[in-house]
Formats: structure tokens, C-alpha cells, sequence
């Protein structure tokens, strides 16, 4: 079975714009590549994990979600680094357009995203790493078996703790994230 590090997109990956699916906006953290090309030479599956309720709020298509794809996959190619996965969830319950506004086991911090990429990528949850900037990334994770890295770089603003959020390690960056992996 294989072993992936799921990262959150917005945040922790690349910047946050909130709600933005224009391309030439895209960039990657400063503080990223190297970790991650690190860590899949060591034979980890990257793969993004992504609520996306601008969907379900009407804000853009969903179908603008793979120009976003293929932004980040470039970017991470430049990088040497192959993006495994891109798993989103479009869903919102309060969102406006009828077919995305529905409770699901997809949207973080639900696990539904993690079993889906495990079952069609042959990955071994347990071996896995989430690395987000917010608490409800630490709990999808953690509800999907993986071990939790908390990027904490100010975007969590609702620190509502359980023990299924609190994140095994805090760090400040990918590539700090990265290091500790490699020494686990």
C-alpha cells in the first residue's frame, strides 16, 4: 500500500485568496517545494484535500476548480514534485445553488475525502500524514486514521478544541512539516 501526506490547499499550499479560481493568481508558499520533494523521494503521494464551498455559494463553477488543478500541478512540476491527487468538496449546506447545499461526508472536517483517495490510490491511512492551517484539517485527518500537522500560520480563528482537533505537532511551515515526517 502506499503512504501520501494530504495538504491542504488554501492556507497551507498556496496562499489564501479567499474564493479565488483565477489561475494567474496562484503561486506556492515560499516555504514548501523543498519539504515535499523531499518527502515524496522518500515514496509519499501528495494529494491536495480541498472544501471548496464557493461552489455551493455560487461564486464560480466547479468547473473552474481544474484550471485550478492544473495551475497547482504546474507549479508543483517546476518543483519536481508530481501532485498524486486533487480532492475537493464543492458542497455547503447553506450555500445558494440547490445541488452543492447539502450535508456530505466530504466537506473537512468529515474524513469522506481521505477514504475516497485511499480506495482509488491504494493508500494506507494510517501511514499518512494531514498537514492544514486549521483545526478542522487536524480533525478530517485524524478522523481518517492519518497522523496531523497543524501549519500555524494565524489562519485558525475558532480554536473549538476536542481531542479529535488537537494537532499532534504544530509547526510554522511545509518544510518544517516535511522534516518531521522524515524523522517519524
Amino acid at each position: 500500500m502506499n503512504k501520501a501526506v494530504f495538504i491542504d490547499k488554501d492556507g497551507t499550499l498556496i496562499p489564501d485568496i479567499p474564493y479565488n479560481v483565477d489561475p494567474a493568481l496562484i503561486t506556492l508558499q515560499a516555504d514548501a517545494a523543498d519539504g515535499l520533494r523531499q518527502i515524496q523521494d522518500k515514496g509519499y503521494l501528495i494529494i491536495i484535500i480541498s472544501n471548496q464551498s464557493g461552489v455551493a455559494r455560487g461564486y464560480f463553477k466547479e468547473e473552474a476548480l481544474a484550471g485550478v488543478k492544473t495551475k497547482i500541478s504546474s507549479l508543483l512540476l517546476d518543483e519536481q514534485i508530481v501532485l498524486n491527487g486533487f480532492y475537493y468538496c464543492p458542497h455547503y449546506p447553506e450555500g445558494i445553488v440547490k445541488e452543492y447545499s447539502i450535508v456530505c461526508n466530504c466537506r473537512k472536517p468529515e474524513a469522506g475525502l481521505f477514504f475516497k483517495a485511499a480506495n482509488d490510490l491504494n493508500i494506507d491511512l494510517s501511514s499518512s500524514w494531514m498537514i492544514g492551517d486549521i483545526l478542522n484539517d487536524m480533525e478530517a485527518g485524524k478522523k481518517a486514521g492519518s497522523r496531523t500537522v497543524l501549519i500555524n500560520n494565524g489562519n485558525e480563528t475558532e480554536w473549538h478544541i476536542n481531542p479529535d482537533r488537537i494537532p499532534e505537532y504544530m509547526l510554522k511551515t511545509i518544510d518544517e512539516a516535511a522534516l518531521l515526517i522524515l524523522r517519524t
